[in-house]
């Protein structure tokens, strides 16, 4: 879901964005761009949307798509065990 999106539903949300690039899955890959938006309903915590670009977002989108789809909340996210260093061990920073 996108800003507007979330908008034109009366949804109450918080954005968090930031470029990731100084982080370690980044700079161990050399990667200049990294960055993430990411789209949380205020109260549920459910997360209503995510846009990465950088190294890994093709594996972290789909954890992002498997959470949105089932309900999961930044609390979900947050508290889940996650390989490191991975582009999904960077989730819990982005929310």
């Amino acid at each position: 879901m996108s800003e507007e999106e979330a908008n034109e539903e009366g949804r109450s949300f918080e954005v968090k964005c930031g470029r990731a690039s100084d982080w370690f899955t980044a700079r161990r890959v050399d990667e200049p761009v990294y960055a993430y938006k990411t789209l949380v309903e205020d109260g549920s915590g459910k997360i209503l949307g995510a846009h990465l670009v950088g190294p890994h977002a093709d594996e972290v989108i789909n954890i992002f798509g498997l959470a949105i789809r089932h309900g999961l909340t930044v609390e979900d996210l947050k508290t889940t065990m996650f390989a490191y260093p991975t582009g999904a061990s960077d989730i819990g920073y982005m929310l």
